[in-house]
Parts: structure tokens; C-alpha cells; sequence
């Protein structure tokens, strides 16, 4: 059976949210992201005519675009709105993923024996934008990759069917960068050898591709091809992430349980933002030799930042140990979760953060969790991580 699967994406979801909030926001340039030397979560339409892009500096963006508005972003907001879509769209379809806080896949596969499945997902776009305000583009095909790149070349507010037959000469022309897999480095790479198109791409013979770039280089091909039999995955909201220590020996040395702290929030922070999830809550808990057990709570800004995050925690420490006793458990919560990509975490991140745990996720990506981490989380005695 020929599967029918779409992409759905909220056009330029930020600035989408705050105009539905303020209309003197309708039709002129605007920025969503942090202070001067933030950068650019968002950006409308209007902005992106003067080159403006998201992960772009502010300062570097207001340069390009100097009357641009730049809003700094609520978080709340976007994801209240994001939940009512969700809720829309899960309504009405059989199976659903939510890919980030502003993307969905549907499968449709075997509906069109009881509608179109392109006039029924026009259908399910109008119910999105009368009951949010907000603009959705979609794009349907049999797989995720070219109905991912085709919402992506039909927006804003675009309607795309990709026929199976159509497939190729709709990839061929476009830039090898609509591939979602491709980053900036293997653009570079295969740019260097004058790879630059689809069309290009999916000629290369695919041991060339998988020497040159790896086991990556099979998966690059098929998409250049439109191969991609991933499934939709079934949405569902995971409520919480932690983690807990309980100790051999009951102890009260603060340097080392704050080290410990630190380092859980490190290895959760680590694994929201590898799951693309975001927190709003931190918990902290700590059980006495006597097995009193206190917790203490805080609300936060949406974020996936360990500095953040290990700050909250530490301070959360600090309320919850009153007593002089000794500890045989310290556990630290995340929860209040959203569904969300690293372009939510831009609110708060200079670019010198942001390339910072760029390069640390890619370390723990390839070597492992443990491969690095802030020196509060060693046990620099034992040369070993605290967790």
C-alpha cells in the first residue's frame, strides 16, 4: 500500500504567536530572540527580505534590517499555543507526530478510501488556523523527508502534493541543504566537489558518498532519491526526566554534593535538549539519615541550558538542607515539558553559548555522556565523574 504521509509547519510560529497578541505587529519587520549579544530565534517574513535568519546575531541582524522590532519572546505563550494545535490536529487524525514545538507529521496511509487524503488535510489545516489564528503550511507525499522539504518550498501558508512520479523532478533543482540531515558542515564538504544540488547528489554513486562522509553517506543518498521508510511515531507527552543518588555512606560534605547536583542537572540538561524536550519546573529532593525527605520547586523560563538549570537546582539545595545532618539521598526532577528544538533555547543563549554546547553535544554524541563536562561534576581526586 502506498503510504500518504504530511508535514505540517506553523509559518514562522514566534512572530506568528505574538501578532495573534498584537495586531501593530501585522506587516512589519520582526525579530523574536534575546538581548544585543542574543540571537535571532525568529524572524517575519518582512525581516527575512533583508537577509535576516534564525541562529543570526541580533546585532548582525539589526545591521541588515536596522527598523526591525526585536522582541525578546514568551515562552508561555507559544506553548499554549502549540498544545491547543496539538490538540487539533490529534483530533482528527488516525496517527500523529509532534516533530518540535511547531512541526507535525500525519499518516494518512489507507484514507483514501474514505476521502482525499490532500483535500482532507486541507481540511485539517483551515480547522488549525480558524481555531488558533495561527498559519500552517503542509506539504503531503509518501514519506517524511520530501513532505518535510515540500512544506518547507510551499510556504507561507502553501498546499503541496507531491505525487510518487512527480518526486524526483520536484527534489532534483533544489540546494542540498533542503535536506534536512544536511548541516553546514557536509554542505561545505560536498560543496568542495561541486555537489551542490539534489539532482547532483542522487547521482553519486552511494559507496563514494558513504566513504567520504561515513554511514551517514547510505542514509544521504536514499533521501537525494526520496527514500525514507521512517514511520510516524505516535505522539505522546512524556511528563517528567530525573534522576537520583543514594549513598553507601551518609554524608554531609557540601563541596561534593554540590558538585553532584551540578552534574545531574549537566546529564539531564544533556538529555532534554538530545530528546528535544525543554523544562519549566525544577525539583530538588534530599532525604536526612533519618529518612526525613524534603523537596523544594522552582518555575523557570523554558530551557535546556545546564547553566541555567544547575544554577536553579544549586539554589533549590540551598533551601531544602536546614538541618546539620548527614544526606543518604540527594534527586533532582524536570517537569512541565515541552516538545521543543534548540530554536526555543535561543531566548536566553549568547552565540558563544550556543557554539559552546554545540561542540559539547557533539562530543557526547560520539563518545559517549561522560566523554565531557564542567569540572564541577569531577571528582578531581578520584579523576573520575561524580554521577
Amino acid at each position: 500500500m502506498e503510504r500518504s504521509i504530511v508535514h505540517m509547519d506553523l509559518d514562522t510560529f514566534f512572530v506568528s504567536c505574538e501578532r495573534l497578541n498584537n495586531s501593530e505587529l501585522n506587516g512589519i519587520p520582526l525579530i523574536i530572540g534575546g538581548g544585543d549579544r542574543g540571537v535571532v530565534a525568529s524572524c517575519s517574513y518582512e525581516a527575512r527580505k533583508f537577509g535576516v535568519r534564525s541562529a543570526m546575531p541580533i546585532k548582525m541582524a539589526l545591521k541588515l534590517c536596522p527598523d526591525a522590532k526585536v522582541i525578546r519572546g514568551d515562552h508561555e505563550l507559544y506553548s499554549n499555543l502549540s498544545h491547543l494545535v496539538t490538540e487539533v490536529i490529534q483530533s482528527k487524525v488516525p496517527v500523529m507526530e509532534k516533530a518540535s514545538v511547531d512541526e507535525f507529521y500525519l499518516d494518512l496511509s489507507g484514507m483514501d478510501q474514505f476521502f482525499g487524503c490532500y483535500q482532507w488535510t486541507k481540511e485539517i489545516a483551515a480547522a488549525v488556523t480558524k481555531e488558533t489564528g495561527l498559519p500552517i503550511s503542509f506539504a503531503l507525499s509518501n514519506n517524511k523527508t520530501v513532505s518535510k522539504i515540500g512544506s518547507g518550498e510551499s510556504k507561507p501558508e502553501g498546499k503541496l502534493q507531491i505525487e510518487p512520479q512527480n518526486m524526483q523532478g520536484f527534489l532534483n533543482p533544489l540546494s542540498i541543504r533542503k535536506i534536512p540531515m544536511v548541516g553546514n558542515a557536509t554542505f561545505q564538504l560536498l560543496s568542495r566537489i561541486g555537489i551542490r544540488t539534489i539532482h547532483t547528489l542522487s547521482d553519486m554513486p552511494v559507496l563514494v558518498l558513504q566513504q567520504m562522509i561515513g554511514k551517514n553517506g547510505i542514509e544521504l543518498w536514499k533521501k537525494a532519491n526520496g527514500i525514507d521508510e521512517n514511520p510516524v511515531i505516535p505522539y505522546s507527552e512524556r511528563k517528567s526526566i530525573s534522576t537520583e543518588r543514594t549513598f553507601s555512606n551518609d554524608t554531609m560534605d557540601m563541596v561534593s554534593l554540590k558538585g553532584l547536583i551540578s552534574g545531574m542537572a549537566e546529564q539531564l540538561a544533556y538529555q532534554l535538549r538530545k530528546e528535544k524536550w525543554l523544562t519549566s519546573t525544577v525539583t530538588i529532593k534530599i532525604r536526612y539519615s533519618n529518612f526525613d525527605t524534603e523537596t523544594k520547586q522552582c518555575k523557570v523560563s523554558y530551557t535546556s541550558a545546564d547553566h541555567t538549570l544547575s544554577r536553579v537546582a544549586l539554589e533549590l539545595f540551598q533551601k531544602a538542607y536546614t538541618r546539620r545532618m548527614r544526606l543518604r539521598l540527594v534527586g533532582l526532577r524536570f517537569t512541565g515539558l515541552v516538545h521543543g528544538n534548540h530554536q526555543m533555547d535561543l531566548f536566553e543563549d549568547t552565540e558563544e553559548l550556543m557554539n559552546l554546547y554545540q561542540s559539547m553535544d557533539y562530543i557526547k554524541n560520539r563518545f559517549g555522556a561522560q566523554a565531557v563536562g564542567r569540572a564541577s561534576g569531577f571528582d578531581l581526586e578520584n579523576k573520575n565523574r561524580l554521577l
